[in-house]
């Protein structure tokens, strides 16, 4: 445990109560360590802290829209690969329906989010039906392939050289968010069974980025039983129950869903919007001084965000204050909405996160200039 230099004060103009009851004419900046899980103090500021009216250089917000990529891939190591790290890897997966191979991964954990489509997931544990919204955590080393009923996209995170672990929920009890009995583990049923045949089936391997093919004159996914606890799991968002308050805005870190050493995968799901008068209704603008954030859309209106829609991704690196865009700002002021209907995943890694080779029309270069108010940025 870190023993950080604390000691609390307080100076000037200042609200009683973090991101409630804000001085007349302010506008509140969290400036925070390791995310929203460190120390942190909140600044008062007379104008936006997103006001800037140019920006020169690389580190900017950026947005991205993957609906636009229209490979598709047989694949998850040919899909595309969006943001990425040592520690991280961000890959979007258009695919057409059954995979003629098996694949493992080598390199770390991978969670599949899947953003549209449904069917089957065949691995060495056995079978599990996917749908949008759903997570799968796939243990290093785990063979699978899909089976989809159609086109399915999906979103890949790998967690490199490194293993996923269950947020700690403190106070506020194991079950909590979402309680343990939900995931679900695959099952070894007759359609199972039913695709161990003697036919030759190939394995790609990927490890350090580079995939070797192994090949066997039989399904390898001939597993008949197994017994433990290290194991790919399910879950989906519709089984996630958010941590509230009416009177207070919860941090992102409360929505914690899985855990790695140097990110966190976290998922905002619909849900009321605080009611208590003084209390900020949209996200606080923020200086995450540690972590690169990423959001990925899977579904609905996020509501501290213009012109984004399900199948894009944000970036927003670390060292510069962000938030809310002003219309959302203004709107949660007059209470305009009363619950969200987002659905997104989050993504915030420790380290400074590279692009991918994307194509041409994929990003979205204006993202910078939303923050604007909209008189300004349409000049």
């Amino acid at each position: 445990m870190r023993k950080w230099i604390a000691f609390p004060r307080r100076e000037g103009l200042a609200s009683r109560q973090a991101h409630c009851d804000l001085p007349a004419g302010t506008y509140e900046r969290e400036f925070g360590k390791e995310g929203f899980f460190g120390p942190v103090t909140q600044l008062y500021h007379r104008h936006p802290p997103t006001g800037w009216s140019e920006w020169e250089g690389p580190l900017r917000p950026r947005a991205f829209d993957l609906v636009k990529l229209n490979h598709v891939a047989a694949s998850p190591w040919e899909a595309t690969e969006v943001l990425h790290n040592a520690h991280v890897k961000l890959r979007f997966w258009r695919g057409a329906g059954r995979m003629d191979h098996l694949v493992r991964n080598g390199d770390g954990d991978e969670i599949v989010f899947f953003h549209e489509g449904e069917g089957d997931l065949f691995c060495d544990f056995g079978r599990m039906t996917f749908r949008e919204g759903d997570y799968v955590m796939l243990p290093r080393g785990t063979m699978w392939r899909i089976e989809a009923r159609g086109p399915f996209t999906a979103l890949l995170i790998e967690a490199t050289n490194d293993s996923y672990v269950l947020p700690e929920k403190g106070i506020v009890g194991a079950q909590a968010v979402y309680d343990p009995g939900v995931l679900e583990t695959p099952v070894m049923d007759e359609a199972f069974r039913a695709q161990q045949t003697e036919e030759p089936w190939r394995v790609a391997i990927k490890r350090s980025g580079a995939v070797s093919t192994v090949t066997f004159p039989y399904n390898p996914l001939d597993t008949v039983g197994w017994q433990g606890d290290l194991v790919p799991v399910k879950l989906n968002w519709r089984d996630i129950r958010p941590v509230m308050s009416h009177r207070f805005h919860i941090p992102p870190s409360a929505h914690t869903t899985f855990l790695a050493a140097r990110f966190v995968v976290c998922t905002f799901v619909p849900r009321p919007l605080e009611s208590d008068p003084g209390a900020l209704k949209v996200p606080f603008y923020h200086s995450n001084n540690d972590f690169d954030e990423v959001i990925f859309y899977h579904r609905g209106e996020f509501f501290s965000r213009d012109n984004i829609h399900p199948g894009m991704v944000t970036l927003h690196p670390c060292g510069f204050p962000h938030g809310p865009h002003p219309k959302a700002f203004a709107a949660g002021a007059r209470a305009a909405k009363k619950e969200t209907d987002e659905v997104a995943v989050m993504i915030d890694a420790r380290d400074a996160l590279a692009i991918g080779k994307l194509p041409e029309g994929v990003e979205w270069t204006g993202y910078v200039e939303s923050w604007k108010p909209r008189r300004e940025a349409a000049e």
